[in-house]
């Protein structure tokens, strides 16, 4: 399925990007600085974003998408390094990035609660973490509608959650949220967190 879904997930996303999603995520990446891990970074969709950085660290576990993400990765205006590796279990040192990124990764990692325990280790105390998000909407019948999909949708979309709230696993895991926007009825969160 990984194949699949990755050969396919730029043409599905670019209308979304273009309705909307685009600009929301541009705002997000502009806000990183210093040395910067992204997870889950996908086929490079933010790599274009990126100004004002130090090295950028992008990870994806799937290597179809990171394949995708190096040919972008060479026209950033920042070096970035892609890696092949999941988010439960980074290979980084602890204290190692300034600002770490995730963007429409939380609904698809198996264990979003071990991933951010790890983003925690890996970012400095002090430092920034930014997510872009879809949650499960907090209108009851657009939530349960949410539920109803959620088994088809992860055989679809490679493990995508329709229904996963990410607040809850990144203040478990020991993160402070500053800021939260949302976007399109709620459907889309802008996450700003700090590791205190």
């Amino acid at each position: 399925m990984g194949k699949i879904f990755a050969s396919t997930y730029d043409l599905w996303m670019g209308p979304l990007e273009r309705k909307g999603l685009g600009p929301i995520r541009k705002h997000l990446i502009r806000k990183a600085r210093g040395r910067v891990l992204e997870i889950g970074s996908g086929t490079g969709f933010n790599f274009p974003y990126y100004r004002g950085t130090g090295k950028v660290t992008a990870i994806d576990p799937e290597p179809a998408m990171t394949k995708q993400a190096k040919a972008r990765a060479e026209k950033a205006h920042v070096p970035i390094e892609v890696i092949t590796v999941g988010g439960e279990k980074l290979p980084f040192p602890d204290h190692s990035f300034d600002t770490v990124v995730g963007t429409l990764v939380l609904c698809t990692i198996p264990d979003p609660y071990k991933a951010l325990k790890e983003v925690r280790r890996v970012c400095r105390p002090g430092g920034q973490v930014l997510f872009l998000e879809h949650v499960r909407v907090r209108q009851p019948l657009l939530g349960r509608i949410q539920d109803g999909l959620t088994p088809i949708w992860k055989r679809l979309c490679d493990g995508c959650h329709l229904n996963r709230n990410p607040l809850e696993p990144i203040e478990r895991a020991g993160l402070k949220v500053v800021r939260v926007n949302r976007y399109f009825r709620e459907i889309f969160l802008t996450i700003e967190a700090i590791h205190p």
